[in-house]
């Protein structure tokens, strides 16, 4: 019985708790009760549609507004939910309210799936990370409402208003607007495009970020963590909003048509949803190909350790270019915010880095083969939005083969779980190398 019980460390436990909670989904979105037309999704497509809300992504292969009842979004809801904050926050929310004790194995499964680097205080942040998930939700939802109302009957409006809070705070991007259409209506809306932005940026920076954020009051100190995470994501929202513009501002599908506010407000938007989102408002597919190309670099670098989103993740970006800023200077060290980093996160970091471009690199070639057409921009962007689970598309994935929402599936369930984490849950557990080979040397560059 022990040995059983060790075979699954946490890295094993999340993945095979992801993958429960996406067959029982799958298994809701297949009743009748799910669908308008009486007759449940086909096993493929709700497949598909519970990984994707699970791995908070938001690609889609029918539309969510006018497929599925209420009853269905109410599933894929959930599931966004669970798959935002991990199925074990919901454990831990469930053994708060029995009464019942964390347990040291518990603490460590958390651990895991927050990428926490220490066991220390981590049932604490567990709470705080429900009571900011909630609260955050909630105050969206409300102004979300109240704009929605303006739109429809007020029943209507509440439930687009916290539906479309639940989605982009967990940066998942669903949408229940109907026709594939997500926030185009809402271009010029200051307040969808703010409060949404809001949303997806909250649930990007993390909920380290937040809770050091909101103890920063009594410690009056922020953590090398939240530093980079902030100077990173501001700087990548602003630099990314100003490339949009400058990219898309003569282009008469896009920006050209738009008033100077609506033009600010079109690209701030599409700046910040790439970054795991992926809602837009503006149409994907009228853009540019410079524009999808950089936009697809935003995609890849995603959102911020221990967050809802995805992506290689800001904080491994920083790494990497600390490190290429240090080599360029000469140092073997690299210094960031007058701070040193271990040798063992840069490793991490080009780890990560490199499995990601792999995979991307991969996916992209098999959609090639398997979708065929001259269409290698479409395919790269696909597979680079499912890795990260972004979400956006260029309106391929509702005209995906069998092989390619298999594909698209697997990409989105490695991209949520971490490509390092899901090496650890298949790797057997190796006892330490006790050889020491010489050191040799190479030439680089």
């Amino acid at each position: 019985m022990k040995r059983k019980r060790s075979l699954l460390n946490p890295s094993k436990i999340l993945v095979i708790g992801f993958a429960i909670t996406i067959l029982i989904g799958t298994l809701l979105l297949t009743l009748p009760i799910s669908t308008k037309d009486g007759n449940g999704l086909p096993l493929i497509n709700a497949l598909f549609t519970a990984t994707s809300a699970t791995c908070v992504t938001g690609l889609v292969v029918v539309d969510t507004g006018t497929t599925f009842t209420y009853f269905g979004q109410v599933v894929i809801l959930c599931l966004i939910q669970i798959g935002g904050l991990g199925f074990m926050s919901f454990a831990t929310l469930l053994s708060f309210l029995l009464g019942k004790k964390i347990s040291l194995r518990e603490r460590l499964i958390l651990q895991e799936s927050f990428n926490s680097l220490t066991l220390e205080g981590i049932v604490r942040l567990v709470k705080r990370i429900l009571v900011f998930t909630f609260v955050i939700e909630f105050v969206g939802g409300v102004i979300l409402s109240i704009r929605f109302a303006m739109d429809m009957p007020i029943g209507r409006a509440i439930w687009f208003g916290f539906f479309h809070a639940i989605s982009n705070f967990n940066n998942a991007g669903f949408d229940i607007i109907g026709h594939f259409k997500s926030l185009t209506d809402y271009v010029n809306d200051p307040t969808i495009t703010l409060v949404v932005s809001a949303l997806i940026i909250l649930g990007g920076l993390g909920f380290f970020v937040m809770d050091n954020l909101f103890e920063y009051r009594k410690r009056k100190k922020l953590f090398l963590h939240t530093k980079i995470v902030l100077f990173t994501s501001a700087f990548l929202i602003i630099f990314g909003t100003m490339m949009i513009f400058l990219l898309e501002m003569h282009n008469g599908r896009t920006l050209e048509r738009l008033s100077p506010m609506g033009k600010i407000l079109a690209s701030f938007y599409q700046s910040v949803a790439p970054r795991t989102a992926g809602s837009n408002t503006l149409n994907i597919t009228d853009l540019r190909p410079s524009t999808l190309f950089f936009i697809i670099l935003l995609m890849f670098i995603g959102a911020s350790s221990g967050s809802t989103g995805g992506g290689i993740k800001t904080t491994t970006l920083a790494v990497l270019l600390g490190a290429v800023w240090s080599q360029y200077r000469g140092k073997s060290e690299i210094v960031l915010f007058k701070q040193s980093l271990k040798h063992d996160v840069i490793y991490r970091a080009l780890t990560v880095t490199v499995s990601g471009l792999g995979i991307v690199m991969v996916v992209t070639f098999l959609l090639s083969i398997s979708e065929g057409g001259d269409r290698f921009l479409e395919f790269l962007f696909e597979a680079t939005s499912a890795f990260a689970t972004v979400g956006l598309s260029m309106d391929l994935t509702p005209h995906l083969s069998v092989f390619g929402k298999i594909l698209i599936m697997l990409t989105m369930f490695i991209g949520r779980v971490g490509p390092l984490t899901l090496a650890f849950a298949l790797a057997l557990k190796h006892s330490p190398d006790p050889i020491r080979y010489p050191e040799g040397k190479i030439m680089i560059g």
